[in-house]
């Protein structure tokens, strides 16, 4: 989201996380990093750009997202979101939500619900886009962007590994061991 963001000519870019590894990669893509074990993300945003908030705002994360605390709440991000993009800004839900999650720690999540704080939200008059983007309509343009120089996905990969070690590498970044980013795997690696 921090690299797209870049490409689109964001002036500035923040990226919230908890994981320290996550954080110096977000700083050394230009971004400038929001530790939010340090206190309310939100509020760290407002705080570095005046109490003005961001134009626009990315959940990537879904409905697993955790506090500060570390406990899990899907509603977490896309509140902070709504606190700290302007009003009449977007926001764009990448993360995966999903209809029902029988595991899930509290009822309305279990029902595939949040406990959104729409009357912010309806209130600044943002905007709201999410799912999954049309690929086949963006997959020239990145091409176009790579080839020129003027992407680089391939910065955010942490290992490229064989096929055959996914069950360990699996493990690595669903426990969000540190430097597990991104895992590409190679089937004849």
């Amino acid at each position: 989201a921090a690299h797209s963001a870049q490409i689109r000519g964001a002036a500035q870019i923040f990226v919230v996380d908890s994981h320290d590894d996550r954080l110096k990669l977000a700083e050394a893509m230009g971004a400038i990093s929001i530790d939010m074990r340090k206190g309310d993300p939100a509020q760290q945003i407002l705080d570095a750009t005046g109490g003005l908030g961001t134009d626009r705002g990315v959940e990537a994360v879904g409905y697993q997202c955790c506090d500060r605390h570390g406990k899990e709440r899907s509603h977490y991000t896309m509140n902070c979101l709504v606190k700290s993009t302007k009003a009449t800004g977007g926001i764009g839900v990448v993360g995966v939500f999903i209809p029902n999650d029988p595991k899930a720690p509290d009822d309305l999540q279990k029902e595939g619900k949040i406990a959104f704080d729409f009357g912010s939200f309806w209130f600044k008059g943002q905007k709201i886009g999410t799912g999954q983007c049309n690929v086949k309509h963006y997959n020239r343009r990145l091409m176009n962007l790579i080839e020129h120089g003027r992407a680089n996905p391939a910065q955010i990969i942490s290992h490229r590994l064989s096929l055959d070690q996914a069950p360990d590498a699996y493990k690595h970044f669903d426990s969000r061991d540190d430097g597990w980013t991104k895992v590409v795997l190679k089937p004849t690696a």
